[in-house]
């Protein structure tokens, strides 16, 4: 009876279709709610209690929270919901937009702060080179002896050029830092 066995294969993968089609509604069971920062959180389970009621935007089975304004009955029906249903934005309470706002403040200060502190370390440090600079180059004009220590260890008394070459070397720091 090959006609019977495809007549119950054809049954078993309506049933089995049928048993999945019926279970899918579970597993998109979500709850959807504003935490206490604002964001919204999407979770298969219960908030935790400390979340108020108005804050639940969506619990399992379709319902909405009390925050979307409408009751249980109406929120069932297809035409309705979508027309009254708040946009997420209006969602978020006013006092939250405010501390947001003070925050980005706050994080925008603590920036300029800190760059502006760069720029005072970066100039502390060029107005120290300049003077080191000088000194060295009125040491450079002075015309008296300068010795210099060696790889080795060894004292050597700079000659004429290695003088020029570090007056030049010492005119090219003053001419970057000291403006």
């Amino acid at each position: 009876m090959p006609g019977g066995y495809t007549a119950s294969m054809r049954l078993l993968s309506s049933l089995t279709a049928l048993i999945l089609t019926c279970t899918c509604g579970y597993s998109l069971a979500q709850w959807q709610w504003l935490d206490k920062d604002g964001r919204k959180v999407f979770s298969d389970r219960a908030p935790p209690p400390e979340i108020a009621d108005k804050n639940i935007l969506k619990r399992p089975g379709g319902k909405a929270g009390a925050s979307s304004g409408l009751s249980s009955e109406v929120a069932g029906t297809e035409s309705v919901a979508p027309v009254l249903s708040l946009p997420a934005s209006s969602a978020k309470p006013a006092g939250l937009e405010k501390e947001l706002e003070t925050k980005k403040k706050q994080a925008a200060d603590a920036e300029a702060a800190k760059r502006k502190a760069e720029e005072d370390r970066v100039a502390k440090a060029k107005v120290e080179n300049c003077a080191r600079a000088k000194q060295a180059k009125v040491t450079l004009d002075s015309g008296i002896r300068i010795a210099q220590t060696s790889a080795s260890g060894e004292r050597q008394v700079m000659d004429d050029a290695a003088r020029n070459a570090e007056t030049k070397r010492v005119q090219g720091v003053i001419d970057a830092d000291c403006k």
